[in-house]
């Protein structure tokens, strides 16, 4: 009997939706992370690009917990001298929902090369409507 090992030839990818409205988004970013590297599978393989399609709809509807809202910094640097910008987690949630919930969903996946695969699968929409019907995703409720 020998191990089985996944690779791009015996990865089979399914269509998963995730609904951000009134969760927090912390927890709604872990459900995408775990989907889109493939560790719901019993197949899984570290190393190895075996996730599935995530689409998280509802992302102006995530709700942040606590005192996160006021207290929580989204931070960009140039590179350059002084180019620090900031912007409150309560200003990105209202102007850019979207890349609030691609910061938190990175923050969760490892730091290598997979990643980058990994996250050209997730699809963020700030309503509920997508345009992935085509695909017949199916909604994940398991939390």
């Amino acid at each position: 009997m020998s191990t089985f090992m996944a690779n791009k030839g015996n990865i089979e990818r399914k269509w998963y939706v995730l609904d951000a409205a009134g969760k927090p988004l912390g927890k709604t970013a872990a459900a995408a992370a775990v989907l889109l590297r493939g560790k719901h599978k019993p197949e899984y393989t570290p190393h190895a690009d075996c996730g599935d399609y995530v689409i998280i709809i509802n992302a102006e509807k995530a709700v942040l917990t606590g005192k996160k809202a006021e207290q929580k910094y989204y931070r960009t640097h140039s590179g350059w001298i002084g180019g620090l910008k900031e912007t409150k987690y309560r200003i990105l949630m209202q102007e850019k929902p979207e890349l609030a919930m691609r910061v938190a969903v990175r923050g969760m996946m490892p730091r290598n090369i997979v990643t980058k695969d990994s996250l050209s699968r997730l699809k963020i929409y700030r309503g509920a409507e997508h345009n992935h019907a085509a695909q017949k995703p199916e909604f994940w409720t398991a939390e």
